[in-house]
């Protein structure tokens, strides 16, 4: 399977079936349909990076379009940004993680021996 179908889904790379987190971001330690180990992951600071630029850029031109349209005080940006960068952070953060294990498993990296590109 494509590592950008299971990814957004939070699947396991090998059989796309299994669930990959055991809560929010924590990564189970094996996948509870195929038994894939899941403990040799590592995706690094690669998903906040993503995240960053992504609901970064994303807020900025809120942040813009709101200035030009209506020029609120500065505190009134504070009571729409930090809920919009917060949840959008938070929505962006399990599928990228999970995108960026599943690709190194398709490319056998960061202890994922065993991948296949099957």
């Amino acid at each position: 399977m494509s590592p950008f179908v299971i990814g957004p889904l939070c699947r396991c790379p090998r059989c796309g079936k299994g669930k990959l987190y055991d809560g929010l971001l924590h990564v189970a330690e094996i996948c509870g349909y195929c038994g894939l180990d899941l403990s040799a992951h590592d995706s690094g600071d690669g998903p906040a990076i993503f995240v960053i630029l992504i609901v970064g850029g994303l807020a900025v031109a809120l942040a813009f379009i709101v200035e030009r349209t209506f020029a609120p005080p500065i505190w009134a940006h504070l009571i729409y940004q930090l809920p919009f960068i917060l949840g959008a952070t938070i929505l962006c953060l399990r599928p990228l993680k999970a995108t960026l294990i599943a690709l190194q498993y398709r490319h056998s990296v960061a202890g994922f021996g065993d991948g296949r590109s099957d």
